[in-house]
């Protein structure tokens, strides 16, 4: 049977551009399809004449039942590539290798520099499959569902333009537990933890741990800390308007999804659909740590008594 790997990449970055000219190169010549969407293959043309060879181009509307038979996607760019990534492609179960093209890239398998090697381990299938936890968010208005959406990393409700300050309450499992003045509420994720939540003061939680996470940004209150949960839990969010001119909005993974009306009620719990990844680094997460925030562990001996 033919292989086959979808190739995603951000439309506007040049090196993705060279990066998926490459990945398409390696993979035809170890005799694997790459497939790309026909929006992203324009913009890969775009640029030169330069058409990939043996590329299998597939219709926007159809790139998902194309994906559905594909053995991996590779996403080019950084998290908030593999995020939307992971967003479109989440309920197939098709694992996601991210190659990191950004800043950061914590979601990233590998760097730019590693190209080569990344290609070559996905092509010999020397990759172990990793299910990290979601969101699933529900909004309701006076009992009625009037949005639904998924997350990987958090869902945010946070004040509108123009508005200084918004009023939420937050509770955990239909009981409330505080109401306080703020700029907004993050509900995350483990895999969440180490980017808006943690930028918010949160803790920062291994990806292994089964956990939802609550942190409030810049509240106004003596009782405001960061809440982690059992990942059976639903944490709530109510918003309440003060005034007309008021506003608040929701957000997943950086992308925005819904103006909240007053009276909203935000409802955050584990997703029946986990999101699958490809993971070439088997080092221990706390490595990772380490190394994206470059973090200084000089003067760490451990039990052997050895510097680091």
């Amino acid at each position: 049977m033919t292989r086959r790997m979808l190739i995603d990449l951000h439309p506007r970055r040049e090196n993705a551009r060279m990066a998926a000219e490459a990945v398409c190169a390696a993979l035809g010549a170890n005799d694997i399809v790459p497939v790309m969407s026909r929006s992203a293959h324009d913009v890969l043309c775009s640029y030169d004449d330069a058409r990939p060879n043996g590329t299998e181009i597939v219709d926007d509307d159809r790139l998902l039942a194309a994906a559905e038979d594909c053995e991996l996607i590779i996403v080019l760019g950084g998290d908030g590539t593999i995020l939307r990534a992971a967003e479109r492609f989440h309920t197939l179960g098709v694992p996601v290798v991210g190659i990191n093209l950004g800043h950061v890239g914590f979601l990233a398998e590998s760097e730019s520099a590693d190209l080569d090697e990344t290609v070559r381990r996905l092509v010999d299938r020397d990759y172990d499959i990793e299910q990290r936890m979601a969101l699933d968010i529900t909004v309701r208005l006076e009992g009625r569902i009037i949005h639904r959406a998924w997350a990987l990393n958090e869902a945010t409700v946070e004040k509108g333009p123009r508005t200084q300050m918004i009023e939420l309450s937050v509770g955990i499992d239909d009981r409330p537990v505080s109401t306080f003045g703020c700029d907004g509420a993050i509900l995350a994720t483990p895999t969440g933890s180490t980017a808006y939540a943690f930028s918010a003061g949160g803790p920062i939680v291994w990806p292994d741990v089964e956990a939802l996470l609550m942190v409030p940004i810049s509240a106004h209150a003596l009782f405001a800390e960061p809440l982690v949960t059992g990942p059976s839990s639903v944490i709530a969010v109510e918003y309440r308007a003060r005034h007309a001119e008021e506003s608040a909005v929701l957000w997943c993974d950086g992308r925005e999804e819904i103006g909240l009306p007053s009276r909203s009620h935000i409802e955050a719990c584990r997703s029946a659909q986990p999101l699958t990844l490809a993971r070439i680094q088997r080092g221990p997460f706390t490595d990772r740590l380490v190394r994206k925030f470059q973090l200084p562990v000089d003067g760490w001996r451990g039990p052997a008594g050895e510097t680091a």
